[in-house]
Parts: structure tokens; sequence; C-alpha cells
């Protein structure tokens, strides 16, 4: 990014957005690098990101798509692009789609979820719309009846269907259940979350002919975060050069990576968008670099800030309120989040820690489990769905706890499943 735009960029924002230019109060009025910049706090950049009274934003809310990422309901996180800013947006992500798959007249099924202001339905469908290909979309959606889904699928001829591995998998499970497959079908392009192992296997059985392939990686928060890479490797994507910039960070000292094969903090700055500002964003995942100099990361899963069980997403500062509410005598000393897998589904493992007394952690587990379902309605929806384990707790004594060799912090977030 050329100097003169960094510099530009930051004024812009330090003159217009209240969050903004408290966060850089003690910075020097010229600016010219984003390293110079701190790392957005989530939870401050979150508190600042309300409807009402919103002092991130940079100008007010007259023009705009209003969308909602994964909080729980007491605290729903809004995402806010302008006309020009989404058709930026879905036109570069577009583009992209090419090079994950996407030929001239394919039918594409987009089984993406629709409503609620969530954006991945309508994202995927305006993306396929300003692709340089032409295509035949079929705005199906997550919702629907897997059967309804199905016929539709076959009455078309569907070449390519794109949704979460859950919604595909549904499908697969429904029509191997009914002795059907769809050989038509030669892509399953899959977003949101990761594709395991065993849901290949499930995926080839109902769709023997189709190849499984990131769709990109994208949220609706960050933005564009990396585009799919052509391999063996679904989680390998490539930076959104120029339109955003991706940096992996040391987890211990904060500063960039610049060697390949290292494990960081996915920090992205969006160089475009101006309305809801997005600098040195933590986007919630580790990655690394596979190849610096042609900016080619790999996905490494969840960071801190949040944890991904199946299709639901969920924040470390959420579920830490959720357990405060439910824990009136502060028992409980110590969380980490714990995903694994098993039995082919996903499941939440809330590791707490507390003292000695034993003396009612059965009551208090059981509230916990029961204020985190009524706080994220998707997860017990998912649930009864069948597509991932209800959530559990697990106690520990605060030295069994995971905590990092180095610094002796505790470790918020681990991720113990198998990676294929």
């Amino acid at each position: 990014m050329p100097v003169q735009q960094t510099t530009e960029l930051i004024r812009f924002v330090r003159r217009n957005s209240p969050f903004y230019s408290e966060l850089y109060a003690g910075l020097p009025d010229h600016v010219t690098e984003l390293t110079d910049l701190p790392v957005v706090p989530q939870a401050e950049f979150w508190r600042a990101n309300s409807p009402r009274g919103n002092r991130l934003l940079t100008g007010p809310l007259a023009e705009a798509v209003v969308f909602k990422s994964g909080g729980t309901t007491g605290a729903p996180k809004f995402s806010f692009y302008t006309r020009d800013e989404w058709l930026e947006f879905t036109t570069a992500f577009g583009e992209n789609l090419v090079g994950a798959g996407l030929r001239p007249g394919h039918r594409v099924a987009d089984l993406f979820y629709a409503g609620e202001l969530y954006a991945s339905y309508t994202f995927i469908l305006d993306s396929l719309q300003h692709s340089p290909v032409g295509n035949v979309r079929l705005p199906i959606g997550g919702a629907a009846p897997l059967e309804s889904t199905a016929h539709t699928l076959e009455e078309f001829d569907v070449e390519v269907v794109a949704g979460t591995p859950t919604t595909l998998c549904s499908l697969a499970d429904h029509l191997i259940a009914s002795g059907r497959q769809l050989p038509r079908v030669e892509l399953l392009f899959f977003g949101g979350e990761s594709l395991f192992s065993d849901q290949h296997r499930l995926l080839s059985r109902a769709f023997p002919n189709a190849r499984p392939r990131s769709i990109g990686y994208a949220s609706v928060d960050a933005g564009l975060l990396g585009a799919a890479v052509p391999g063996d490797d679904p989680r390998v994507h490539r930076t959104f050069s120029p339109y955003t910039v991706m940096e992996i960070l040391d987890e211990h000292t904060g500063h960039p990576i610049t060697a390949n094969g290292v494990p960081g903090r996915a920090v992205l700055t969006d160089l475009r968008r101006r309305l809801m500002p997005i600098l040195r964003y933590p986007v919630g995942d580790r990655a690394e670099w596979v190849d610096v100099d042609a900016g080619h990361f790999r996905i490494l899963g969840r960071s801190e800030e949040g944890v991904r069980v199946g299709p639901v997403s969920l924040y470390t500062q959420d579920v830490h309120d959720i357990v405060s509410a439910a824990d009136l005598a502060g028992r409980v000393i110590g969380i980490q989040l714990v995903t694994r897998r098993w039995d082919g589904r996903d499941g939440l493992v809330l590791r707490m820690a507390t003292d000695q007394d034993t003396t009612g952690l059965d009551e208090l587990a059981a509230a916990v489990v029961k204020e985190l379902v009524a706080a994220r309605p998707l997860y017990g929806q998912a649930v009864q769905a069948g597509h991932i384990h209800p959530p559990t707790v697990e106690w520990a004594r605060m030295g069994e706890m995971a905590v990092n060799p180095r610094s002796g912090k505790l470790i918020r977030v681990l991720d113990e499943r198998p990676r294929s």
C-alpha cells in the first residue's frame, strides 16, 4: 500500500471516527505505517459499534446495508456497508470464484442462510451475480426443506452447490437415506466453517463426481480475508491485495510474522471501507504463511477472540459474560473454550477452573449450559437438528488448565478437533 494512501486512510479515520480518534490519541499526528497502529481491542470496538449512539462509524447512517454477526442475543454485532462498498466487496469476491472453480454456464445453488440480518446468502448470491463468468443462480437458501432442495437440484441439473459444510452434509445424509445420488454436481463450494475428513467421505457418497472446494475466506465484519487457492489443502488462501492487508502476528510479542510455517493471529486492514473502518482488526482465526511472497496462508482455526462449533459462532467475551450471569457465587476462576469432534459432529466443552469444594458444581454446570443456549438460540437449534453436540462442562483446578509455556498466560481457546 503506498505511504500516501496509508497516511490518508489513517488521517480520515482519526478525524471522523470517535472510536479510532480515542484509540490513536497517543500516536504522533503523522502516521505512515499500519504497524505503527495498535491492534483493535475487540470488546471496545463492538461497544462503540452500536445502532444508537454509534462511536465507530465515520458518518451518519443514511445509506447502507446492515448485517449482524455471531454475538449473543443480548449483544448483537452489527456491520455496515455503503452501496459502493458492498458492490466492491461482492465484485472482488466474485472474481475469486473463478479461481475456486466456477466456470461459464455453471448452475449454482446457493444454500447459505438468509434473514435475521445474516449476510452469507445475500453475499454469495451477489458475488455470483458480479462474477466475471456467466452463471445460473438458484437462490434456495439453507432453511429450505431437504427434499425440496434435492428436487430442485435434480430438476435443474445443478452443477455447483454452495453452503456451509453442515448444510451440505445434511443434504448428503438425506440423499443417502433415500437411496439417491447427484452425479451431475461437479463442485461443492463450502464456507463458514472447516470441512473435516469424515465429511469428505459422506459427501462423496451423495455427490460421487463432486470436488469439495473452499468458496473463499471472508467475514461480514472484517470483509475480504482470502481467495481460494487451487490445491489439495482447502485451508490455503491468498490475500485480497489490493483491497485488504492481511497480517499474521506473533501471539506473544504482537510483531508481524514474515516467515513461512509460523502460526500466529490473523489481523486485517481494509483499505477501501470508510463508513465502518477496519484497521488492524483481529479476525478471530490463527494462520500461518505458506508462501509469504505470494501472499498465500493457511487457516489454522479460531484464535482466542472466538470459536466456531459447526455452524455456530461464539465470542469468548460473550461466553465469559454468560458464565458470570450463572455463577452468582463467583466460583469460576478460569474458563477455556475447548472444541472437540466425535461421532462426526463438533462439540463445545467449557473447561472451568474452581476451588476444591465440589458442592453444587453439577447445578452450576447445568445453569451455565442453560444460559448459553438461551443467549445463543442458534446453538440449541443446531443441537436439535443433530448438527452439533450439546455443550458440556468440564471442571478442573486452575493448575490443570492449559497455559502458554512462554508467558504462563491462560489459553482461552483450544481446538482439539482432528484436521483433514
